[in-house]
C-alpha cells in the first residue's frame, strides 16, 4: 500500500468518526411529542421535553451550590473552520437555535449551544445572584471543559447581553462577536420606574399559554403569527401550566431584575474583535413599556435608532439592517440572517489549521454526562 493510500484511508476514517457522535435535527418526530409535554405542562428541568440534539449535562459548583448546565455539542461536518458558541434569549432556550445549528454544522462549525443556569434545561437556583458576570463566567468554565478555547459568540436577544459580557471577560478566547437583535441597546432603568422583584413575580404567576402567544404575537411578530413559530412558545406556556410555575415565576423575576439593572452597552467601546450586528427592522422589545407614559413608550425599543448608535460606538462594528424583520430574524427570514452570519463567521474564523471532531464531548471529562 503506497503513502498516498493509507492517508487517505486515514482521512476517510476520521472523517466518519468525526459525523459519527452528530444526530440530525428530526422536528417531525418530536413536535407532536413536545406538544402533548407543553399540554400536561413542563417542570423546572423540561423533563420530556426533546432538544434537536443530544444534550449533555456540565456539573459545577457555584456561589457555595452545585449546578448543572445543559448544553448540545454538535459537531461539524468533516473538518471543523471552529467553534461557534450559541447564546439564547430570555423567552428561549438552545433548542430554538435547531436551524441554526444545521446550518452552521454543515457550513464546517462545531456549535456549543448552552441553556444558561435559570433557562431551559439547566438548574434554576432561586438563592442565586444571577448577573452577567456570572452567566459569562459559567459559560466560559464549560468551553475550557470542553477543551474548547476560542469560538465566535453569537447571542440573540438577551444572549446579545450574555455575549456582550462574554466578549469582555474573555477577549482573548472571543474571535468575533454577532449580536442578533440584542436587548440592552438602551438603558431602560433612566426612563422606566424599577420593579421589585417580588413586583416580577406576582406579574409572571399571572401568565397562561393564551398570553405568552399574545406578547410574543404583538412583541416580536407585529401581530402576525404562523405556524412556524409555535415552537418559541413551548417553554414558556409549559411552564405557565407546569407543577413548577411559582418557581419559574420567581427565577424569571431574578433575571427581569439582571436585565434591567446590569446594562452592557456603556462598555461597547471596549470591544476589542470584529462585532456583527444583525438588527430586524421592525423590532420594538423593550422593557417596562407598561410602566411609562404613552409618549415614552413610543421612544423605547426603536432598533433602527439603536442599531446605528451601536455600530456608531463599537469600535470594529459592521451593521445589517435587515427590513421588515421583528425580533426573531432566524425564525421570520432565515435566508436573510444566514445571509449576514456566514460571510462573517468565515471572514473572522480562527487562523490556526482545521481540526478533526472526534464525538461530542462524552467521556473527555468527569463534570459532563
Amino acid at each position: 500500500m503506497t503513502t498516498r493510500v493509507a492517508i487517505l484511508l486515514v482521512f476517510i476514517l476520521l472523517f466518519a468518526l468525526g459525523c459519527a457522535g452528530k444526530s440530525e435535527p428530526s422536528p417531525e418526530l418530536s413536535d407532536a411529542a413536545n406538544a402533548a409535554a407543553v399540554q400536561r405542562g413542563l417542570d423546572a428541568r423540561l423533563t420530556g421535553y426533546d432538544y434537536p440534539y443530544p444534550v449533555q449535562i456540565f456539573e459545577t459548583t457555584a456561589q457555595n451550590q452545585r449546578v448543572e448546565m445543559a448544553f448540545m455539542d454538535v459537531p461539524a461536518d468533516g473538518l471543523a473552520k471552529g467553534v461557534v458558541l450559541l447564546l439564547h434569549g430570555k423567552n428561549f432556550s438552545g433548542a430554538y437555535w435547531a436551524r441554526t445549528i444545521d446550518t452552521l454544522t454543515r457550513d464546517g462549525y462545531r456549535v456549543i449551544a448552552p441553556d444558561q443556569i435559570g433557562f431551559g434545561k439547566s438548574s434554576k437556583p432561586m438563592d442565586f445572584q444571577y448577573s452577567f458576570h456570572q452567566l459569562a463566567a459559567l459559560t466560559h468554565e464549560l468551553l475550557e471543559e470542553l477543551g474548547i478555547h476560542e469560538a465566535a459568540v453569537v447571542g440573540h436577544s438577551m444572549g446579545g447581553m450574555v455575549a456582550t459580557r462574554y466578549a469582555l471577560m474573555y477577549p482573548k478566547g472571543t474571535t468575533s462577536l454577532t449580536l442578533v437583535n440584542p436587548i440592552g441597546l438602551e438603558d431602560w432603568k433612566r426612563v422606566v420606574p424599577y420593579r421589585t422583584v417580588d413586583d416580577w413575580a406576582a406579574r409572571e404567576t399571572k401568565k397562561t399559554p393564551a398570553s405568552v402567544k399574545q406578547y410574543m404575537k404583538d412583541a416580536y411578530f407585529a401581530g402576525q403569527w404562523q405556524e412556524a413559530y409555535d415552537p418559541l412558545l413551548d417553554i414558556q406556556a409549559g411552564w405557565a401550566v407546569g407543577p413548577n410555575a411559582a418557581w419559574m415565576a420567581r427565577v424569571s423575576a431574578l433575571t427581569y431584575d439582571m436585565i434591567f439593572t446590569q446594562p452592557v452597552l456603556y462598555e461597547f467601546p471596549d470591544l476589542k474583535m470584529p462585532v456583527l450586528l444583525i438588527i430586524g427592522q421592525r423590532d420594538r422589545t423593550a422593557l417596562g413599556k407598561n410602566d411609562v407614559p404613552e409618549k415614552v413608550a413610543e421612544t423605547l425599543g426603536d432598533y433602527p435608532e439603536l442599531g446605528r448608535k451601536a455600530k456608531a460606538a463599537i469600535p470594529d462594528a459592521t451593521l445589517v439592517e435587515l427590513a421588515n424583520i421583528g425580533h426573531v430574524p432566524m425564525y421570520e427570514d432565515f435566508a436573510a440572517f444566514k445571509s449576514a452570519l456566514l460571510p462573517f463567521l468565515d471572514e473572522h474564523r480562527p487562523a490556526s489549521k482545521p481540526q478533526f471532531r472526534i464525538g461530542i464531548g462524552i467521556g473527555i471529562s468527569k463534570r459532563i454526562r
